[in-house]
């Protein structure tokens, strides 16, 4: 379970099959050959690479992807260059990839690894790419989040309890959990913002962030979750 600003406090939400996305890292490497910016034909310029590569990359959610499919592809980083008048030997792009499949995931890191390898090629820059798989997507088993559900409703009522909820592009640990045994994860509502002290901003303030509050009247209702998840379960005899 965890805490979700923005939902109210009261409500839960929980959906069979994806919750949160994987989370995934990339790094890209282009190995030009420096040069002054007023004479670029004595170089390999590795910027225009890495501009050229940063808008290819997009076409892999755009064009190779079922759209039907949640893909996400950021480029968060390009660092190149420290001087005006100086086209640099390298630039490097930087990033993170998140799907609610690992049959979507594999198809864009293959995607990417052309993309880097071909682009590299077409403006005679080196290349190194490396892709690396940090969380499976969070998937919750029909059995389990069925039963969650019910649980749930028993505490705050069904009306309360949001089984269309839209899944999150974040990602979370708990997905491996899931990846062994059958499990569900829910989210609880922490609130619009209210019950935050003065001098922390405005409004429920996302998670990660600086400023974030934890809302101390979910404590009761979690426990309570808890509680009724272990009793009915053990009740029901179940493996």
């Amino acid at each position: 379970m965890h805490n979700w600003p923005g939902m109210a406090v009261g409500t839960f939400g929980v959906v069979a099959g994806p919750m949160m996305a994987s989370s995934n890292t990339f790094e890209i490497t282009l190995q030009g050959k420096g040069a002054h910016g007023g004479m670029p034909h004595l170089g390999v310029d590795p910027v225009m690479g890495a501009v050229q590569m940063a808008q290819s990359l997009q076409t892999i959610v755009s064009r190779d992807r079922d759209p039907l499919e949640p893909a996400v592809l950021s480029i968060t980083q390009i660092h190149t260059g420290s001087a005006d008048n100086v086209i640099p030997n390298d630039a490097s792009l930087r990033g993170t990839v998140r799907t609610f499949s690992d049959q979507a995931l594999d198809l864009i890191e293959r995607r990417m690894a052309e993309i880097v390898e071909h682009t590299g090629r077409a403006l005679n820059c080196d290349t190194e790419f490396a892709f690396h798989r940090k969380y499976p997507p969070t998937v919750n088993h029909d059995r389990e989040a069925a039963f969650c559900a019910r649980v749930l409703a028993g505490i705050v009522g069904e009306s309360n309890v949001d089984q269309a909820i839209r899944p999150s592009m974040g990602a979370e640990d708990f997905a491996f959990m899931l990846k062994e045994k059958p499990g569900c994860y829910v989210w609880i509502g922490n609130g619009q913002g209210d019950h935050r002290s003065a001098g922390h901003g405005m409004g429920p303030c996302m998670l990660h962030n600086g400023s974030y509050d934890f809302n101390d009247d979910l404590i009761p209702l979690g426990a309570s979750y808890w509680v009724e998840l272990a009793s009915q379960w053990l009740a029901a005899g179940r493996p």
